[in-house]
């Protein structure tokens, strides 16, 4: 029993680790979509992006350099994006952007592909990071609690400039009444930017994080976007804590599925989609937002 109950926690927390995951970028496509009204299909390819810095970087100086500067890259990618194409969709039909980010993102894989190959890299983790912590029988490792750290670190930044500074509140402002902002005589384009920077930026230090646990490929984005996107429909655009509930709950109850019934892992997040839907169409803490126009 007491085997079992190791087993079962060990996927609990694994579960939490995935969220983590998801979070990340899930919570930069949701803030990016609230003031913009931009859906980024490209968001998974820049967290590739980000988990191949990770490696060259890493080959040219150092792990420590690697962890700072690969997120703030993609960051600045992502800035650049927004002010040369994305800021020109914000008042076009919102197809024209699904369609212009979706080519962005095949064009990033497939450059990814034909400047490192479709086989995976492998990317260990940094020696001070390995080992495990062993509670009784629970053992789990380091650099996976370091993640979580490193996760809760950054969760707790990004509630903080959203919600305790001025850039946050004129973001908050944006999102709920950008006319009203304008009036009073605040241009959002420069906190649009920054919003995309951040949102990017996040889903960069996601593919940091990721990189020594599954290997760098081309696809690694298209993986993990779907979840991302389901945990933004379950957790309800405009909503920062919707959202991170929603990858927290979406990680768990998929580790519990590996653990009880492996065959049903993928479809659990489908089918917590469907009943979030079915009870609540605007997702757990989703909030009406008028669309930056």
């Amino acid at each position: 029993m007491a085997v079992e109950f190791v087993f079962l926690a060990e996927q609990v927390i694994n579960g939490l680790l995935l969220g983590v995951y998801y979070l990340l970028i899930a919570l930069g496509l949701s803030i990016i979509f609230s003031l913009g009204g931009v859906v980024n299909l490209a968001h998974g390819a820049l967290f590739a992006i980000g988990a191949y810095l990770m490696v060259q970087v890493t080959q040219l100086a150092g792990y420590g350099v690697a962890f700072v500067s690969a997120p703030l890259i993609v960051a600045a990618l992502g800035m650049l994006l927004e002010r040369l194409f994305l800021r020109h969709f914000y008042k076009a039909d919102p197809v024209l952007s699904l369609l212009f980010t979706f080519g962005l993102a095949m064009i990033i894989e497939q450059g990814l592909r034909m400047a490192y190959g479709a086989s995976p890299l492998q990317f260990n983790i940094p020696a001070f990071a390995r080992g495990q912590l062993a509670i009784g029988d629970f053992m789990y490792p380091y650099y996976r609690i370091g993640m979580l750290a490193v996760a809760a670190t950054t969760l707790t930044a990004t509630w903080v400039l959203l919600n305790r500074t001025s850039f946050g509140k004129v973001v908050k402002a944006g999102v709920a009444d950008p006319e009203m902002v304008r009036a009073l005589g605040i241009s959002l384009g420069p906190v649009l930017t920054a919003v995309c920077g951040i949102g990017i930026g996040m889903a960069g230090l996601a593919g940091v994080l990721l990189a020594p646990i599954t290997g760098v490929h081309p696809a690694m984005g298209q993986e993990i976007m779907t979840a991302a996107f389901v945990v933004v429909v379950i957790g309800g655009l405009g909503s920062f804590w919707g959202v991170v509930v929603a990858a927290l709950l979406v990680g768990v109850i998929r580790g519990l599925t590996t653990y009880f019934f492996p065959p049903a892992s993928e479809a659990s997040l489908y089918v917590l989609m469907l009943i979030v839907l079915l009870l609540r169409p605007r997702g757990l803490m989703g909030e009406r937002m008028d669309r930056l126009e």
